[in-house]
């Protein structure tokens, strides 16, 4: 028995410290809380029209959520990106676009769409509460999460990389054939 005692002590040693050797989904080093290939959570989204939609009233469609705020200077960068090369090649597929506006007052929100002269559906984000289904609330905004027709995350992009940008271009024509 004081074998066996021991044995088992031996193993937990063992593999106590080999178990937080794995990537636990909290770890992302990109914020993220969320990995390619799980199912996307599902939410109710504010149109910045006051109507608002849940994320599984999509199904059907690829989506793409842009995290974004006004005051990201990065974001503002990739916006005409997404605009020119993916929403106006796309928007009359079976895809939507959505700017997921965080933690900013509808006014502020309206401003900036005029500003970056976006076309595409953008929702407000009050608390980070949608952010926070997808990454940690202290990560940055500057992200891209793509939604195949399924509802399953099939890309994620953080910051503005112009060879991850392309990757993401490529997987949403994929999905759209």
């Amino acid at each position: 028995m004081k074998t066996l005692f021991y044995f088992l002590l031996l193993i937990g040693l063992f593999v106590s410290p080999l178990s937080s050797c794995s990537q636990d989904k909290t770890d992302d080093k990109r914020g993220y809380i969320v990995e390619v290939g799980d199912m996307a959570p599902d939410f109710e989204m504010e149109w910045i029209d006051g109507t608002t939609t849940k994320l599984s009233d999509l199904k059907g469609k690829v989506v793409v959520l842009q995290f974004t705020a006004s005051w990201c200077s990065v974001c503002r960068k990739e916006m005409p990106h997404l605009e020119e090369e993916v929403w106006q090649v796309h928007k009359d597929k079976d895809f939507v676009l959505i700017g997921v506006d965080r933690d900013e007052p509808l006014d502020k929100v309206q401003k900036f769409i005029v500003q970056m002269e976006t076309t595409y559906p953008i929702s407000l984000d009050p608390n980070a509460d949608i952010f926070g289904l997808f990454a940690s609330k202290k990560s940055g905004v500057t992200r891209n999460v793509v939604i195949d027709k399924e509802g399953k995350i099939v890309f994620l992009t953080r910051l503005f990389d112009p060879v991850e940008f392309q990757a993401m271009k490529d997987k949403i024509a994929a999905l759209l054939k």
